[in-house]
């Protein structure tokens, strides 16, 4: 199959892509796709939303500044953000008004439904989902509900009648979700190349070669970027998957009374981030939520003020943060219509714990990065009365261009959040 013309015109559609036997590959935006959306120019790229929460609360000590404003001091966990500052705001004194019961509250973080400790609660709808039947219809997938988890129904999204959506939880099967696509056999043949270390590219060679020749020079230097990212995470993905069917060594020591390795826990999360950035380039979908169960670090959260613990936890999350800064990183270093796509999504981070070590659900640590709002700043709100965390999910709503009257328990919009 040929790859897509350039029309002299009507340039290339935005919904390029290159097909192969089994495989579906979309193009991130091109120059040469400009003409085509000259009619739209005032609207710009699109704007996309990725929802995260780490679910066992983190230390607020190492996240929360002492300073409000724009000169905060920047606290450890901040300062692995460091190189994002500009493009993040961090929240203090947010919560979710009548949302307590501890762990239970991680089914409300993109609600914001009260009281899921009670019998016979149902949830409301959650803020990604709201937002995908709204523009949801403009990209092939309307939304991702994803996951980092072992056992379990881990999920952030809930419908509007207040069900689970499940989430996908293996990189490389989200991978072959956005990739992957053909008739039964077809698709069994390339999963299986896939597995042997083949690349989708390998498929998509000559097309791909034929469609550069017809790109200008900057064009052609953002499909090699966008090229290397596929065969790297290809890659990385195949040899996880190596990993897991190797035996692991037999020693005569009595196991630790330990948690799983946390470093391969940071890997598989970056694994989903990266996945998750394809998706975000090639316009798949622009609405993502992740929820990343940190289940196994359970024990150390409740750490009793014991300094060992908290060292040992600290690192914990350091490294989760770390994972972020990464994301953040890529996104903000893949251009989009002259600017980044971390310009273009709002990336929500945070937790629906205040304090794992005491269950307590108020003055959630929370940051919002990207999606072209006036950041650089530590927005405090008062620690004692929180302010809605609702109010925050109803601006990137207006952001989005989904101009509701309210949100869940929202009583308006978050205030000292500008636009840029």
């Amino acid at each position: 199959m040929h790859p897509p013309r350039l029309a002299r015109r009507s340039g290339l559609s935005r919904r390029a892509f290159l097909r192969g036997a089994g495989f579906t590959l979309s193009l991130p935006f091109l120059e040469a796709m400009q003409p085509a959306f000259a009619r739209s120019a005032e609207s710009g790229a699109p704007r996309r939303m990725v929802c995260v929460q780490t679910n066992m609360g983190i230390m607020p000590q190492f996240f929360f500044p002492s300073e409000a404003g724009t000169s905060y001091t920047a606290t450890p966990y901040l300062e692995t953000l460091a190189a994002h500052r500009p493009q993040m705001t961090v929240f203090s004194g947010v919560s979710h008004p009548g949302v307590t019961g501890g762990h239970a509250a991680e089914k409300c973080f993109l609600t914001g439904t009260p009281h899921p400790e009670r019998g016979g609660f149902r949830n409301w709808i959650s803020l990604d989902q709201l937002a995908a039947e709204q523009v949801g219809n403009q990209t092939r997938y309307p939304s991702l509900t994803l996951a980092m988890s072992g056992e379990g129904n881990a999920t952030l999204s809930y419908t509007r009648s207040g069900a689970p959506i499940p989430s996908d939880k293996s990189p490389k099967k989200l991978f072959q979700k956005l990739f992957v696509q053909g008739r039964p056999e077809e698709v069994a043949a390339s999963v299986e190349a896939l597995r042997q270390g083949q690349s989708t590219l390998d498929f998509l060679g000559a097309q791909s070669r034929r469609l550069n020749r017809l790109l200008p020079k900057a064009d052609q230097d953002r499909m090699d970027q966008y090229f290397t990212s596929v065969r790297e995470l290809e890659q990385r993905l195949h040899s996880s998957e190596a990993w897991e069917q190797k035996p692991k060594p037999a020693v005569d020591a009595k196991a630790p009374e330990d948690i799983d390795d946390q470093r391969e826990f940071v890997a598989r999360t970056k694994l989903m981030f990266e996945v998750m950035k394809l998706a975000l380039e090639t316009d798949s979908t622009r609405i993502i939520s992740f929820f990343i169960d940190t289940t196994v670090i359970h024990n150390i959260t409740h750490h009793g003020h014991r300094p060992e613990v908290i060292a040992e936890l600290q690192a914990k999350e350091t490294a989760q943060f770390e994972a972020l800064n990464g994301f953040l990183t890529v996104l903000a270093g893949t251009k989009e219509q002259g600017s980044s796509l971390l310009d273009q999504t709002m990336v929500l981070y945070g937790t629906p714990m205040g304090s794992a070590n005491s269950h307590s659900n108020v003055n959630l640590p929370v940051l919002l990065a990207g999606g072209g709002f006036k950041h650089g700043q530590h927005l405090a709100f008062d620690q004692q009365n929180n302010y809605p965390l609702t109010n925050l999910y109803r601006t990137m709503l207006h952001r989005l261009g989904i101009a509701d009257e309210s949100f869940s328990t929202s009583n308006g919009t978050l205030r000292g959040l500008e636009m840029a």
